[in-house]
């Protein structure tokens, strides 16, 4: 058991090398089936996607389409709530070998340990197991996937976007009765295959080119955000000209839970010549930089930047009761080692475009 940000915990499964090699080798055939069956709104664990690409995704949705109404949607321990046997009817769709079938099967119900004994799972997929990110793509394919994109045709009167990332699911709605109506109609969905809506994490907040004027208009002050993957979403006006745009920063509560962990090290490696923390720190800092650095989010990466050097100078302080660096001196040092502040991922229209150019827009 591993403890989550909330408080509880979450059972994590490690399992053997000749399992993993053979759970991997199953992903290889279930994405080589399933690949041409999967929307193209689903963006998690899928060869050639990933966090940025629904990033990307969400943005020129609002962008573009006449969205006014942004349903942010998180499926409650949906890991842990997948019922074994809606899993095994939805593989037998496409697979007919029952030894593949039964082998999967084995994997879902391998369970924990719990001292000395193996607790079995009746419900849910192993989380740390190679094969549960596509058992859950396969199971959201049915139950929500292909369900959503045939709403959207027959039920919705304006425009409507859908990215999903794993449970994470955010929608865009130009009509606030569309937006009603179907989260009305995925409680029932969800709960027809034993999945419930995060109560505190989903929510239909009104975002889009008129959320500004409108609730200035109402007297309900700034619009609302959501998160989505990591990045806090802002209706914001760009200065030079006045257009609508999306501002993106890193989220508070993941940029403080970073900056936790990283001072825990520091103190672990109090007493590590400082060329050792240095490389340490660098492979920290360009890793952030590598999944935050996108258009709009420069000052909370100058934060975390700043305060890492504190968190560093105050460690270098802790060494010695003589020691003593002034800030000047040890800026010259972190600037060996840490990695130049820059843009690393272009604006999402530009890349969104080159990734979809002479596709169909629903694959």
């Amino acid at each position: 058991m591993i403890p989550k940000a909330d408080g509880s915990e979450r059972p994590l499964n490690i399992l053997c090398l000749e399992d993993k090699i053979v759970q991997q080798a199953v992903v290889y055939v279930l994405e080589a089936i399933y690949e041409a069956d999967f929307m193209g709104f689903s963006y998690g664990f899928r060869p050639g996607r990933g966090q940025h690409d629904a990033l990307d995704a969400v943005s020129v949705g609002i962008i573009r389409k006449q969205i006014n109404w942004v349903l942010d949607a998180d499926i409650q321990q949906f890991f842990d709530a997948m019922d074994h046997d809606w899993i095994m009817t939805f593989l037998q769709h496409r697979i007919g070998d029952k030894r593949l079938l039964r082998l999967i099967r084995k994997w879902l119900k391998v369970g924990v340990m719990n001292g000395d004994h193996a607790e079995r799972n009746e419900v849910g997929s192993p989380q740390g197991a190679v094969v549960s990110p596509i058992l859950a793509n396969i199971y959201l394919h049915y139950a929500f996937d292909l369900w959503a994109n045939t709403w959207r045709k027959r039920r919705a009167c304006g425009d409507i976007i859908i990215i999903r990332y794993a449970d994470d699911v955010v929608l865009g709605f130009e009509h606030e009765s569309d937006a009603q109506l179907f989260q009305q109609h995925l409680h029932q969905r969800l709960k027809a295959f034993d999945l419930n809506l995060h109560p505190d994490k989903t929510r239909l907040i009104r975002f889009g080119r008129y959320a500004i004027r409108d609730r200035k208009r109402l007297g309900l002050g700034k619009p609302e955000t959501f998160d989505f993957l990591g990045f806090t979403h802002y209706c914001s006006n760009a200065r030079w000209s006045g257009n609508f745009i999306i501002v993106r920063k890193t989220i508070k509560k993941r940029l403080r839970a970073t900056l936790k962990r990283i001072k825990a090290e520091l103190r672990r490696r109090l007493h590590d010549s400082v060329v050792d923390t240095g490389k340490w720190l660098s492979r920290v800092l360009q890793g952030h930089l590598n999944y935050f650095s996108v258009s709009g989010n420069s000052p909370s990466i100058w934060l975390f930047f700043t305060e890492v050097r504190k968190l560093w100078l105050k460690s270098l302080r802790r060494r010695s009761q003589k020691a003593y660096i002034n800030w000047e001196n040890f800026v010259r040092i972190t600037n060996r080692f840490f990695p130049r502040i820059r843009l690393l991922h272009p604006h999402p229209c530009y890349r969104f475009d080159a990734r979809t150019r002479g596709r169909s827009p629903v694959r």
